[in-house]
């Protein structure tokens, strides 16, 4: 008999989770605080609960991918919630962009139950949900990271552990750091060779495969070229994640210049009112592709 899932998180992200893991025949008990972006996945077979509460006993693996690190919060510190209802030896893995510190605490309460914590954020967008590619950066007791390899196979591919608590959190900073700086750079090559009188598409197929080449040049470029502002990863979220990173690294006493001009570029697009598009809608703070 397959464990059973418990799924918090129905978004771009989850939904498309959610239905690998019932291809794969685990019954999934799921929660959303939408319940519409929920029905889709009840037709398909997942068990639909009232509260995270619901989900924590009748479920022994429990995911949860949600906005902000204060729904992290009330998802899993709420009286509702995950570590007030959890079944000793259940295992919670968060799978939010959240703070490190969350995560270490999440752990430390969970540790204090008896339950299990992992915190693996995810990378790849909707693509890589979609395909069930996703790239998964863990944190917590190794051990357990190999209880549950199997399971999160069923939508990653890329699945490393990177240490204890929290180290999965710290990954995805490197993640998006990586990312901010790059998205700029995307979007300078097209808008200089949209002024230089050249073809982007051909632009894209000369630069992609060499040094210059990314999953970011490769993926997001077409939508733009397209028009396509749909979000992969929403531009709000993004801002969230930079918040984080720069806090982070305060802490450190680490000077990320790269990443405060990419967060200010996105804080500045958020307040025209794209805060609900794409990552790749950094191409419209050039009027040129307005």
């Amino acid at each position: 008999m397959e464990k059973s899932i418990g799924f918090i998180g129905t978004g771009v992200m989850g939904k498309s989770m959610v239905k690998h893991l019932l291809t794969k025949g685990y019954p999934v008990f799921i929660y959303n605080r939408s319940r519409e972006k929920a029905v889709e996945l009840v037709e398909q077979g997942a068990i639909w609960c009232k509260s995270p509460m619901e989900v924590a006993k009748n479920a022994e693996i429990i995911f949860t991918i949600v906005g902000y690190p204060y729904d992290v919060e009330e998802v899993y510190f709420g009286s509702n919630g995950l570590l007030e209802n959890g079944k000793a030896d259940s295992i919670f893995i968060d799978m939010t962009t959240s703070t490190p510190t969350l995560a270490k605490k999440i752990y430390e309460k969970a540790k204090e139950k008896e339950i299990h914590a992992i915190d693996a954020p995810v990378s790849g967008g909707d693509i890589g949900a979609k395909n069930g590619t996703l790239t998964i950066m863990v944190g917590g007791e190794e051990e357990v990271f190999h209880q549950i390899l199997p399971v999160l196979s069923c939508f990653g591919q890329n699945i490393i552990y990177q240490g204890p608590a929290g180290s999965g959190q710290h990954t995805k900073m490197c993640n998006q750091i990586a990312i901010a700086t790059n998205m700029i750079g995307v979007c300078e090559a097209l808008v200089y060779a949209k002024k230089a009188g050249l073809n982007p598409e051909t632009v894209l197929k000369s630069i992609s495969s060499g040094a210059a080449g990314s999953w970011s040049l490769s993926n997001y470029v077409p939508r733009i070229l397209a028009g396509d502002f749909a979000p992969g990863f929403f531009i709000k979220h993004f801002i969230k994640d930079m918040k984080i990173a720069l806090e982070e690294a305060e802490k450190m006493n680490l000077p990320l210049p790269g990443l405060a001009l990419a967060k200010k570029m996105y804080e500045e697009l958020a307040e025209l009112g794209e805060e609900n598009s794409g990552t790749q809608a950094l191409i419209k703070y050039w009027s040129e592709f307005e």
